[in-house]
């Protein structure tokens, strides 16, 4: 690319005036006009017209100064960079530069050359009239997507993508799977003076980061399949689709499932999953209203705002109010056992209610949330079993204790009581075992039973 030294302009694809004694000095026409002088640059000094070199070479459409500025930029940029490529050059798109490349250079029957034997009927004045036409275009598209669209484009950096990372033109990560995967390869090379041996190593050397590389692209093609770079495209849509809890919680056990299926069938056995669910949460609806007695969808409708307002009354009343809690089992559950009586005032014939009605139940149940008690632990087959007393047998299982802890638990109480002289107190035997507290204080309650210690006031100080 050729820039005026005067004014910087770009004139790699016009007429430019090169200085014949300054080297490397190129002036465009309207600054060689105007009698620019920089340097050692006068206007007296000796120069020459060169004119665009804008004959075709490999294609009718791209000239021989586009074929040499897509070399330098893919030399400058790195090949496949088509976009800083198609800006290096000036007049041509990203999809022109890697169609154009690809047919000619890649693609080329004499390859690893371009054919050099072909042959265009085409005048100069009518290449340069094509060029015209075609910068002419790229400015009118460029100016619309800038009007559509003013916000400056992204570079494809890591910090410019919504996942951390990411580089959105270059299609990879900041940190790949496997990123230390070519320091193994590296220094590695192959010489015809290699022995068998070493060629052998080499070679599992080159298989082992292959599969690595396999990895790699498996993982980099799950990523792009599923879209899930569009974090919060996917998280929105997910929020808006998906609102119970249930349905959550189910997308998120089944998402390790993305891993073998595609795209397609990962969506229908999640919308068939979804389906399934919904399905048996509506059964259990219909079972429940089936206990309770309701006959419409009325009777349901005001039942689903009492449970509901019953929760919030529950949740209200767990909160400490001045330092105490209000007790949930009186309010709560009078309040439901009072609805529903009143509610199958009605009868089934008679309800005001409407016509639609669901299945006939028998009578209602009022079921109030009573605490049930655990059951009894079987040790029968349990290790260490037979170590125990009649009574202690009782209390592992009441308590719901494996022998083995129960005795660990015992040894541990009972040589802190000895080592404290005798001085060791419930609250003592609670920061030494770490279970539930109560069964602590069971089973410190059951050796005084037992006569093992001896009962010692929580007041009592220490001798």
């Amino acid at each position: 690319m050729f820039r005026c030294n005067a004014c910087h302009a770009n004139i790699g694809n016009t007429v430019r005036i090169n200085c014949a004694v300054c080297q490397d000095f190129n002036l465009c026409v309207t600054c060689f006009t105007s009698g620019e002088e920089l340097e050692k640059h006068k206007s007296w000094h000796d120069y020459r017209v060169l004119e665009q070199y804008s004959f075709p070479l490999f294609n009718e459409d791209w000239g021989a100064d586009e074929e040499e500025l897509l070399i330098e930029g893919a030399e400058m940029h790195g090949l496949g960079n088509w976009s800083d490529i198609a800006e290096f050059i000036g007049n041509r798109t990203k999809e022109d530069c890697e169609r154009h490349y690809m047919n000619t250079y890649v693609n080329s029957e004499t390859w690893p050359l371009p054919d050099m034997n072909v042959k265009f009927q085409i005048d100069e004045e009518t290449m340069r009239e094509r060029k015209r036409r075609r910068v002419q275009s790229i400015e009118n598209r460029s100016q619309n997507s800038t009007q559509k669209n003013p916000t400056k484009v992204l570079q494809s950096l890591p910090a410019n993508h919504e996942i951390a990372g990411y580089m959105p033109n270059r299609y990879e990560f900041e940190t790949e799977y496997e990123n230390d995967a070519e320091l193994v390869i590296k220094d590695l090379e192959l010489n015809e003076n290699d022995d068998p041996q070493d060629i052998e190593m080499k070679t599992y050397v080159l298989e082992i980061y292959n599969k690595k590389l396999n990895k790699r692209f498996e993982r980099k093609n799950l990523i792009f399949e599923h879209g899930l770079l569009d974090f919060r495209k996917n998280k929105a849509i997910e929020e808006e689709k998906y609102k119970s809890k249930e349905e959550k919680e189910l997308i998120n056990r089944i998402r390790p499932f993305a891993q073998s299926l595609c795209k397609k069938d990962f969506d229908d056995l999640r919308d068939e999953l979804i389906e399934e669910l919904c399905t048996r949460l509506e059964i259990r609806k219909l079972k429940e209203y089936r206990q309770m007695g309701i006959m419409t969808l009325n009777e349901a409708d005001k039942y689903e705002k009492a449970k509901a307002q019953k929760e919030a009354n529950r949740e209200l009343a767990a909160r400490p109010h001045n330092g105490h809690t209000i007790p949930l089992s009186y309010s709560s559950d009078r309040l439901a056992v009072k609805y529903f009586s009143k509610m199958n005032e009605h009868s089934p014939s008679s309800s005001p209610y409407g016509n639609k009605t669901l299945p006939a139940v028998a009578s209602p149940v009022i079921r109030l949330n009573v605490r049930k008690q655990p059951q009894a632990l079987d040790l029968n087959d349990e290790e260490g079993v037979h170590l125990l007393s009649e009574a202690e047998r009782r209390l592992c299982e009441t308590l719901r204790i494996f022998p083995k802890s129960y005795l660990v638990i015992k040894e541990t109480i009972l040589k802190e009581w000895a080592r404290s002289g005798g001085t060791l107190r419930r609250r003592q035997a609670r920061g030494l075992i770490r279970i539930d507290v109560n069964k602590t204080a069971r089973i410190y309650d059951f050796f005084i039973e037992m006569g093992w210690i001896r009962q010692l006031s929580e007041n009592t100080s220490n001798n």
